[in-house]
């Protein structure tokens, strides 16, 4: 079975309709695919919304409900173990911007052998995955 990562920024394209990546996201074939996340990027995901209002919080905390129970979404567990070794990847690459959460996204990449991922953030290209959200804006 394919396995793709879903980011926060793919998150964030399928939840809100006005984002600029609304209808690329919404568009990118994940059929026959179990898709793998992980708490951190949940989080990130909640704290992107968190200043929409209470209306849109509320949908935001059903949508990751639902990402948790679904079981054709993998959602890979936070743990020290894992923002140690995001914090290593973070130290010894100090020319990247890369974040926290996108080194921690990329450990687990690499440790469940995942190529593919739902972002348009290039720093996932500059480790050598594919992003699945690659057109101009």
């Amino acid at each position: 079975m394919r396995r793709i990562f879903a980011d926060t920024l793919y998150w964030l394209a399928i939840f809100l309709p006005r984002d600029a990546w609304a209808d690329t996201a919404k568009a990118a074939d994940c059929s026959d695919a179990l898709l793998i996340t992980t708490e951190e990027v949940l989080s990130e995901f909640l704290a992107a919304v968190s200043g929409h209002g209470d209306h849109t919080r509320r949908l935001a905390c059903r949508l990751v409900r639902e990402i948790l129970n679904d079981p054709g979404i993998e959602v890979v567990a936070q743990s020290h173990e894992s923002f140690l070794a995001g914090l290593a990847l973070y130290e010894r690459r100090p020319d990247k911007q890369y974040s926290l959460v996108d080194c921690i996204s990329m450990n687990v990449m690499r440790q469940k052998h995942v190529q593919e991922i739902l972002t348009h953030d290039w720093h996932f290209s500059q480790e050598g995955f594919v992003r699945l959200l690659d057109r101009q804006v």
